[in-house]
């Protein structure tokens, strides 16, 4: 089975892991091998000591892009959730993807800020309406949406099976499920 990056774009709290942890269960149950690169998780371990610049955002980016086109190089499918909040960032990935020939699909995943506001997953949005922090993607910091992805999921209209099940059609019309 070939592998492939499977990149989820969105703002904080859209349901990027959600929708990537959920797929990977039912490709790993299909027989695929799956890692999910969690944006929270890398920063923690592979982009310690980063902040949340533009060049630092720019650097987490290309290092998780890095990461998850070795693993899909030997076979693995990389679900990678991130915010990734910079069109140009987004595009170095996908360039050193196809530079290595390995499959590459960017998804955004859609929900409006006032949905993700509302979620909060993190109390992100509470703490930089307290003003407890700033730069926060999509509120005080740029969120460049991509302008021509290869699936965009609006979750906030459906079900989290729902938005998994049209990423895995996509997969599947492209021959990587």
């Amino acid at each position: 089975m070939s592998g492939a990056t499977i990149w989820l774009t969105g703002l904080p709290s859209a349901g990027k892991t959600t929708i990537a942890r959920t797929l990977a269960g039912r490709l790993r149950d299909e027989g695929h091998r799956v890692e999910v690169l969690d944006g929270d998780e890398i920063r923690e371990f592979l982009s310690a000591g980063l902040g949340f610049s533009r060049e630092d955002r720019d650097t987490n980016v290309r290092r998780i892009g890095f990461v998850a086109q070795l693993l899909a190089a030997h076979g693995v499918k990389v679900l990678v959730p991130v915010i990734a909040p910079y069109a140009d960032s987004r595009e170095a990935v996908r360039k050193h993807h196809q530079e290595r020939g390995t499959g590459y699909l960017e998804v955004h995943v859609a929900t409006p800020v006032e949905v993700c506001s509302v979620r909060d997953v993190k109390g992100l949005y509470a703490r930089q309406a307290a003003g407890e922090i700033s730069g926060l993607t999509g509120v005080d910091d740029p969120y460049e949406a991509p302008a021509d992805p290869d699936l965009r999921i609006e979750a906030h209209g459906q079900s989290v099976a729902e938005s998994a099940g049209a990423l895995h059609a996509l997969l599947a019309g492209r021959g990587l499920a």
